[in-house]
């Protein structure tokens, strides 16, 4: 009794004396809570430093000027910064990892922090280290280490994100639907998919979220979230350079830089510039095509007067401006049209032979250039303030997209699309107020609000034009009259269009400790969506004529169409969750969700029935889907995660995005699918071996099919068939590999010295494998991608500060394959492929103060 007492009066006498002189003091543990003897605590940029005792406690006195940084380090342990921004009332309490176990991963999906093992939910987290040095710098290479995520993108407009094969319309984007995957930056919501295209900026760390997600964040999502952070503003000054130099003339540079203005005030600024030639050859301009030119801004302004209250302004610019997004020419398939109308006869007669029938030759001999101007930035202001046992956070924002292309529809040197110009603009801005705190030792949650109002429109037109070759893929008949001279030439539409939306909701999930073990947490939305859309077509140009018959052939082509639509809805969606931890070790679920995608209008061009527009198309239906998922994360041992995932989703309504023969449907057009389903299988962990060896990877098996659509435009090789139409269901759903799977690792060797500073070689390697997957939403025999590997590796030197330099490749077996299969517009019988990367590799030289 007598030791207990003399050390409870030196811990209050230690206390005191820290209290009394202004100290900052604090305990320093392990991973099992264990006091770490003899770490060094350094106040980062003085001389004032402290080493625990026997019992990992530490103090100094404290720095007169506020805040400052102090630095955690120890032999065997990963280090840690901590930002102190007033004098701490109670010590501080740090947790150091040991170097031989795997690192807690920290996410905010559920806007508070805690660790990726703990959370209720599916989450693959990149870390902004591994997004950099695996050259993951956009999110179609993030795809790769994510085997649950899928990207195809023809051009920035026309690019599908979705998790799990859900989320947008496969490989043609339609304006007048929302995306189902949300994509925040830093708690701002992208509304374009062209965002997912940029380059990322001084990444922080990628947190992907699978399944409906309405309950927990602003924009409803149907099916999952990418939660991109950034690096924030920091008090202690900090320098990153980065530079890399690789085959086929690529150069890529980074920089940013973060320090104190004042007292209170710290500001970020971020570059990044990415250039490399082009991977395709156009014989025609005997010039590479298919670039790499981008650019990109981020600052960011923090005011921090107290650990109560953070202030952060942001603004952004990215500009893509390549030679770029070109498709070869991939293969031609026999349609069930009359011989004349094949795409072999129709070359034949025109005298035309393509640049090349093998797409992996690279070439092309398209006769309208290929430009992809996208252009996206904007500001935002977001406000966390310590409120009680929580956190109140405001983050209001306003977002634009400008888009200025050429694209060449037809994918041959032949004069039959002149002119593929949808030029764009579109503005956003959104406000998400919300709440997330505890509201008793038991019971804790989230309630928030959220608006988003969006105006895009034609800038100022968007136009189709047809060259002289036009009439003979358009022609249907053996009339003399489509022979008719310059009856299509320079034919085609002009449109103007305007959407303007508004979306609100309100959403609260709770998390009900019932007991320490046990968790419920039920989730509620309600969301309210409404469209506006003036959509107006004129067609131009062309043969001037009066005669009833060659007016009646361009209308074959072209028609003028104009309709209006003033569309609104709400629903209510909501979860349920069970969370069981039957041990520490072992964090068990149990989730049912309900969600929708509001209602979509087409903005495509609508297609025709007996010379009639079909303006029962114009809109359709919201999507209602029904998801459940049980899944289990363990953590066999402190060097080691295992997660498994059993997931199942119902979709009715679904929206999809089909292709029709009609040269005017511009990307096709949106129709409602009656259901579909998809269930899978996730497995994913990691694990760490000994000091220098660590190893992760995730497999998916992911099944989707069309459980009913019956009225499906046919696939390219039944065009011409009797009827147009044809019932899909039981058919699979377009961009789905069954399997899907990555696998990576990091060797390091013991610390060593380079330039004085401490240092480690490392080599790692990670691959990705996905099986083969349909590429037409009506499933074709023909437009299927065989299923590929590809093999990526990295070897260099890497330092927490000073200077790190590596050498890199990707696609290491320089392994051909397609990305995605388009057919061309009228479905003359070719198709385009997207092709992915060849085999490239360079070197990446990084210096970190």
């Amino acid at each position: 009794m007598k030791s207990f007492y003399l050390f409870f009066l030196s811990l209050l006498l230690w206390a005191n004396a820290a209290l009394a002189q202004n100290n900052v003091a604090g305990v320093v543990r392990d991973n099992n809570d264990a006091p770490i003897v003899g770490a060094t605590v350094i106040v980062k940029g003085t001389n004032i430093y402290a080493v625990t005792d026997a019992s990992g406690q530490f103090s100094f006195a404290s720095p007169k000027d506020f805040p400052f940084s102090i630095r955690i380090n120890s032999p065997g342990f990963g280090q840690k910064d901590i930002q102190v921004f007033e004098l701490p009332e109670e010590p501080l309490e740090v947790t150091l990892v040991d170097d031989n176990l795997l690192s807690e991963v920290v996410v905010t999906a559920r806007r508070r922090s805690e660790t990726v093992q703990e959370v209720p939910i599916p989450i693959s987290v990149i870390s902004g280290d591994l997004v950099e040095d695996a050259g993951a710098f956009n999110v179609n290479r993030v795809k790769e280490l994510v085997p649950t995520v899928q990207l195809y993108s023809s051009n920035p407009r026309n690019t599908t994100l979705n998790i799990r094969g859900l989320g947008s319309t496969f490989g043609l984007t339609n304006d007048g639907i929302d995306p189902g995957v949300g994509f925040y930056v830093d708690g701002v919501y992208y509304a374009r998919p062209a965002a997912t295209t940029l380059d990322f900026i001084d990444i922080e760390q990628v947190e992907v979220l699978r399944g409906p997600q309405g309950t927990l964040f602003g924009k409803n999502t149907t099916a999952g979230a990418f939660n991109v952070t950034t690096r924030a503003p920091s008090f202690t000054p900090g320098v990153n350079f980065e530079v890399s130099y690789g085959n086929y003339g690529y150069i890529q540079a980074k920089s940013s830089i973060t320090g104190p203005l004042s007292k209170t005030l710290a500001a970020r600024v971020s570059f990044s510039g990415t250039q490399r030639n082009g991977l395709l050859y156009n014989v025609t301009t005997q010039k590479h095509v298919n670039d790499l030119n981008n650019l990109g801004f981020r600052a960011q302004l923090l005011y921090a007067p107290s650990n109560n209250l953070r202030i952060t302004l942001t603004g952004d610019n990215t500009r893509q401006h390549p030679d770029g997004y070109a498709q070869v020419l991939a293969g031609v398939v026999t349609t069930q049209r009359p011989a004349y109308r094949q795409f072999e006869q129709i070359i034949a007669d025109l005298n035309y032979s393509p640049a090349s029938r093998n797409p992996f030759d690279r070439w092309i001999d398209h006769d309208t250039p290929w430009r992809s101007g996208n252009d996206l930035g904007g500001v935002s202001l977001n406000i966390d303030a310590k409120i009680g046992s929580g956190t109140l956070t405001s983050t209001t924002a306003w977002r634009y997209w400008n888009w200025d292309p050429s694209n060449d529809r037809d994918f041959t040197g032949l004069p039959v699309l002149s002119l593929s110009q949808a030029t764009s603009t579109h503005e956003q801005w959104t406000q998400e107020i919300r709440y997330a705190g505890d509201i008793s030792s038991r019971l804790s949650g989230v309630i928030g609000v959220f608006v988003i109002g969006q105006d895009l429109n034609t800038d100022p037109v968007h136009i189709e034009e047809s060259g002289s070759a036009q009439w003979r893929f358009s022609q249907n008949s053996t009339s003399n009259l489509w022979q008719t001279p310059g009856l299509l030439d320079g034919y085609g539409i002009k449109t103007r269009s305007n959407l303007k939306t508004l979306g609100a909701a309100v959403f609260a999930q709770a998390d009900w400790a019932i007991t320490d073990r046990l968790h419920v947490l039920p989730g509620l939305r309600y969301n309210y969506d409404r469209k506006e859309v003036d959509y107006d077509r004129q067609t131009y140009g062309g043969l001037q004529t009066d005669d009833p018959a060659l007016i009646a052939l361009k209308r074959v082509v072209y028609t003028d169409q104009a309709f209006t639509a003033d569309v609104n809805e709400s629903n209510v969606s909501g979860q349920l969750t069970v969370a069981y931890k039957p041990v520490k070790s072992v964090n068990t679920f149990a989730t049912f969700s309900t969600s929708y995608k509001p209602v979509g209008v087409n903005l495509g061009g609508l297609p025709t029935s007996n010379g009639e527009v079909m303006t029962n198309l114009a809109q359709i239906k919201p999507e209602y889907v029904q998801h459940f998922e049980i899944g289990v994360k363990t953590t066999p041992n402190q060097r080691s995660t295992l997660n498994l995932v059993l997931h199942h989703t119902n979709v009715t309504d679904y929206q999809t995005q089909v292709q029709t023969a009609e040269v005017g449907v511009n990307r096709g057009y949106l129709a409602n699918a009656e259901e579909v389903r998809v269930l899978g299988i996730e497995l994913d962990g990691s694990t760490r071996i000994g000091r220098n060896l660590s190893i992760y990877g995730a497999v998916a098996y992911t099944d989707g099919e069309y459980v009913s659509f019956t009225n499906a435009p046919v696939p390219l090789e039944e065009t011409g068939a009797t009827n147009a139409f044809k019932d899909i269901s039981g058919g699979d759903l377009p961009g789905i590999s069954e399997w899907a799977g990555s696998l990576g690792g990091e060797l390091l060797s013991n610390p060593l010295k380079v330039s004085g500073r401490d240092a480690k070689l490392f080599l790692a390697i990670d691959s990705y494998y996905r099986s083969s997957f349909s590429s037409s939403p009506s499933p074709s025999q023909y437009l299927n991608i065989e299923g590929y590997a590809l093999l990526n590796a990295r070897v260099g030197f890497r330092a927490t500060e000073g200077v790190s330099f590596f050498f890199w490749g990707r696609n290491l077996a320089d392994k051909d394959y397609f990305e995605q299969l388009l057919p061309a517009a009228g479905n003359a019988g070719h198709y385009a492929g997207v092709l992915g990367d060849p085999r490239t590799y360079g070197v990446t030289l990084r210096y970190t103060f």
